[in-house]
């Protein structure tokens, strides 16, 4: 039975994952409001501060203290939370997400310890049966006529991947177009902005052509339209920017836009 004790740790039935080190905090209110969306955690005018933390034994209280990144150009997160004892662990936004639900973790060991046991010997009888699969598919090969070799049809070549940087940068952009895309968390379409001649500004500089943000409430604040220029700081992603769902003409990008840029700040619209 699930034991509902928010006030009360039982650090001996709980295992933490700590913080490999220093984590990124949050800058004010707005900059939590806007992970919450992006991790699907929270699309509230007020931010939600307080999620549940369960597992076999009991259900905690917890709030979400800031993350940490890692990928090759820091585009992936994982969530630091804080139990009311003060003890830091490490958690991934889904899986927080999915401990929200009155479904989660109802389903019993017992269940789960069987549906194994069932798994396992499925996995005997398949690895037993492959070596007669194999020597009748070996037969039927050698009696049926072998086919003429195709030539190998030529391949295309692919235009060579651009080495990102990992830390923040500063970039010059101009607005191409408003974009939708479907955020299947919140089963609704996200208001992005296109960016085209995108350059990172560095003693050689690197064009990225067109790239996507999210439309945050600090870019909305310079109420952007296509043509205007921007310059700010940022990092960079290879995350190609996905489709709208049933959405008008004017929101549709018909091109590849590969890039995303992450948490732009220091804007200045020229």
């Amino acid at each position: 039975m699930v034991i509902l004790r928010p006030q009360i740790e039982q650090t001996g039935l709980t295992t933490y994952i700590p913080p490999k080190g220093d984590f990124e905090a949050f800058r004010d209110d707005e900059h939590y409001r806007e992970k919450l969306k992006e991790w699907a955690l929270s699309s509230a005018k007020e931010a939600k501060r307080e999620f549940w933390y369960k597992d076999r034994y009991v259900q905690r209280l917890v709030t979400i203290k800031g993350y940490e990144t890692y990928g090759n150009a820091g585009e992936f997160n994982t969530l630091v939370i804080e139990f009311q004892d003060g003890h830091l662990s490490c958690i991934h936004p889904a899986y927080l997400k999915e401990m929200q639900q009155s479904s989660f973790g109802k389903e019993s060991m017992l269940t789960l310890e069987d549906k194994a046991s069932v798994t396992e010997k499925e996995n005997v009888t398949v690895a037993a049966a492959e070596p007669v699969a194999a020597i009748e598919s070996s037969k039927k090969d050698k009696a049926a006529k072998e086919p003429k070799p195709k030539k190998p049809k030529p391949k295309k070549e692919k235009a060579p991947k651009l080495e990102l940087p990992a830390e923040k940068v500063h970039f010059t952009a101009k607005v191409k177009q408003f974009a939708l895309v479907y955020n299947p968390f919140n089963e609704e379409n996200d208001e992005v902005v296109v960016l085209e001649e995108t350059q990172i500004v560095q003693e050689n500089p690197l064009e990225l052509g067109l790239a996507w943000c999210s439309h945050s409430k600090t870019l909305k604040k310079f109420e952007l339209a296509p043509g205007d220029m921007l310059e700010f700081d940022g990092k960079v992603a290879a995350k190609k920017l996905a489709k709208g769902k049933e959405v008008p003409e004017e929101f549709v990008m018909d091109v590849p836009v590969l890039y995303k840029i992450n948490n732009p700040s220091k804007i200045v619209k020229k």
